[in-house]
């Protein structure tokens, strides 16, 4: 897969077959729309792209919204790999680029750029300045420009459309589990491993500490989770939150890997969540805390 983080597309992967959207979380619906895309690809004997954005425009129009996303851009190109494309389009979504009619957008990326022949889309797809483009402005330009609109049909479950929304939702909730279940694998945070106050090494319990940056905030608590960088994969408990006990003030994740002592100051590490253990507690004394701390343990072992 080739990433291109302009608009010099090579020819090879001109008059292709391309999904248009953001894909935060690569959920099961994503996939399958995707999967549709791929094989419309092979069937038209075309390559297969993905045109994103970057940063995900709710963020970019409101700056009040910092922890949004289900994927780090990382993540999402990595998910994407997996799903075969050949290439990826990232575009950076600035004012400029916010500021372009729909028009502009049909004329200078899908047909300029890509001189696309099948886009697919979902039913509630905008596009352009103050979203004025939709499903309707691609339908009328398909002769004019030579494309063909596909509208990808959502996914249900339990009667409820698969969605972002309802997956960061689900991630805020707690409900790790069923988060699993929409996404085709656990929902993971990426993220370097920054000094804390070694109070988890003082009382007998390492931890790992990541900052969220711009992740959407799961449920305050403590997770049973698996921990992997390039050298190993294992499980452990991590505990997102402010640490009341400790009169904290920043969100942090710590992460106690089982079995590793090691520093890992300035490495990445990718916490993956499998279960929601219990809430964020306030504890009397430290002995308090180090007992339930061994309850946890006990818990995400089983």
């Amino acid at each position: 897969m080739i990433v291109y983080k302009n608009l010099k597309i090579h020819k090879k992967f001109k008059k292709s077959v391309i999904a248009i959207g953001n894909f935060d979380g690569i959920h099961l619906g994503h996939q399958r729309v995707l999967k549709q895309a791929r094989l419309k690809a092979k069937k038209n004997n075309l390559k297969f792209g993905v045109v994103t954005f970057e940063p995900v425009p709710v963020m970019f129009f409101n700056k009040q919204i910092k922890n949004h996303r289900i994927n780090n851009l990382n993540q999402k190109i990595l998910g994407l790999k997996k799903l075969k494309l050949d290439f990826l389009l990232i575009i950076k979504f600035n004012k400029k680029f916010s500021n372009q009619n729909p028009l502009e957008f049909i004329n200078k990326i899908l047909f300029k750029s890509l001189k696309c022949k099948y886009i697919f889309v979902s039913k509630n797809f905008r596009f352009g300045k103050k979203r004025k483009g939709n499903i309707e402005t691609l339908k009328q330009n398909e002769n004019v420009y030579s494309f063909k609109t596909i509208i990808s049909k959502p996914l249900k479950k339990n009667n409820k459309i698969l969605s972002s929304t309802l997956i960061r939702k689900k991630i805020s909730l707690g409900m790790v589990k069923k988060v699993k279940s929409f996404l085709g694998r656990n929902w993971s945070i990426e993220g370097i491993v920054v000094k804390g106050r070694k109070r988890g090494r003082k009382i007998g319990f390492p931890t790992c500490n990541i900052r969220l940056k711009d992740y959407i905030i799961p449920k305050l608590g403590v997770y049973s989770i698996l921990a992997e960088t390039d050298k190993f994969r294992r499980k452990g408990i991590a505990n997102i939150g402010y640490r009341p006990t400790f009169n904290g003030k920043s969100l942090l994740l710590e992460v106690n890997i089982f079995g590793i002592k090691k520093n890992l100051y300035k490495k990445k590490l990718k916490v993956s969540f499998t279960k929601f253990i219990r809430g964020e507690k306030k504890f009397k004394s430290i002995n308090q805390l180090k007992m339930q701390i061994k309850k946890d343990i006990k818990t995400a072992k089983k």
